[in-house]
């Protein structure tokens, strides 16, 4: 896999989990009642934003994409020698395995069967799509502007009564209708 497929990835599944904290079963709220409100929403999106943005310039773009894929290598190379061995690599594959495993086991424990939403954009090409989406003005890079207006847009679709705050039935619906459209074929229609 190529960088800018790896980058586009991690850039897309950035954007839609800081947009899908409007979206169903993604966060509890602050007030522990299930409920999220934009501000909250809003909060973690810009958090979110904040840690993609590598360089703190304001955009997620090719220079993020560098310090990322810097960052991995670094992690993956522990005897820092400035390559990888077949050992380090399958070390750091076995670490991430664990990783995601401590997180579904915890989100399965927390939340039952909402634990096993699986991960989003998973059809190929979803990842393109998301930028391009995210990406309003085409520079090849998502502004904080663009990454707001993501997750802005998520929440008003999950807030379906429009009282700017996401209840735990509006999450409920918005699980049914997102398991509807993962169980559609993407060339269908």
């Amino acid at each position: 896999m190529n960088r800018t497929k790896i980058f586009t990835a991690v850039i897309a599944a950035s954007l839609t989990s800081a947009a899908i904290y409007a979206a169903p079963g993604a966060m509890r709220g602050t007030e522990g009642n299930g409920s999220v409100t934009k501000a909250e929403a809003m909060a973690a999106a810009d958090a979110r934003f904040t840690k993609m943005d590598a360089n703190a310039d304001g955009v997620l773009n090719e220079a993020d994409k560098a310090a990322k894929v810097a960052k991995r290598f670094a992690v993956m190379d522990a005897d820092m020698n400035g390559s990888l061995s077949q050992a380090e690599f399958v070390a750091a594959h076995e670490a991430r395995a664990d990783k995601r495993e401590d997180r579904r086991d915890k989100r399965m424990g927390r939340g039952g069967a909402e634990g096993k939403m699986g991960r989003h954009g998973g059809r190929h090409g979803g990842g393109m799509k998301m930028m391009a989406r995210a990406d309003t003005n085409g520079d090849k890079a998502v502004s904080k502007t663009e990454f707001r207006a993501v997750a802005e847009a998520r929440f008003a679709k999950a807030d379906a009564n429009g009282d700017g705050t996401i209840s735990a039935d509006e999450r409920k619906a918005g699980r049914g209708k997102w398991r509807d459209r993962q169980a559609t074929p993407a060339d269908a229609g």
